[in-house]
């Protein structure tokens, strides 16, 4: 008697893994997409992770409810996508506090508790952390003339073509400067991956 396999499939398989599996975005692009979904999971609820940012943004995309418009990278789009869905995580967690306002001390003015509407962009405290981040990685890289102009490109917002162009490195240097980089972030235990 033929075998004949089970109608249910019950493994599961992550919308991340899709992504990859479909060759939508490369590992590369993933670490990526992980650091960003950590940096915008910071200030959510407890019960939202970064890495739940970061298969929601996926599945939008692959559902078909989100998607990516012409000429925007999946890299910048699926970044998007994340910003879009840590407001709405925002927004409910105020509603459910029932609090849509903040209470602010401001010591400009004389009065106490004076109530400001609460402002969904970055904090000055998330602000200052990226930033200390940034120059710590510049510190690191200070003395690789080479990856510090990948950084700045990529802090610009550049492909690697446009950082290639814009700084007259040959795509054999690009790649083993982004190995070399790769190598010294894993080195100092600055990994993507999930504890």
């Amino acid at each position: 008697m033929p075998h004949i396999p089970p109608l249910v499939d019950h493994r599961v398989i992550r919308p991340a893994q899709t992504a990859l599996a479909l060759e939508l975005i490369t590992t590369m692009d993933l670490l990526r997409l992980k650091a960003i979904a950590r940096l915008y999971a910071r200030g959510l609820p407890p019960d939202v992770s970064w890495d739940d940012l970061l298969q929601e943004a996926f599945t939008r995309i692959l559902v078909g409810t989100r998607r990516q418009p012409e000429g925007v990278t999946m890299v910048a789009f699926l970044s998007g996508v994340m910003l879009s869905l840590r407001s709405e995580h925002r927004r409910r967690a105020l509603r459910r506090s029932g609090d849509t306002e903040k209470m602010r001390f401001n010591p400009s003015h004389e009065q106490r508790g004076a109530r400001e509407l609460s402002d969904p962009s970055p904090g000055p405290e998330s602000l200052l952390t990226v930033q200390q981040e940034l120059r710590a990685i510049q510190q690191l890289f200070a003395e690789d003339a080479s990856a510090l102009q990948i950084i700045n490109g990529l802090g610009a917002g550049l492909t690697g073509e446009q950082i290639r162009a814009a700084t007259g490195l040959s795509k054999t240097d690009y790649d083993s400067t982004r190995k070399r980089m790769r190598r010294c972030l894993l080195r100092e235990g600055l990994t993507c991956e999930r504890n």
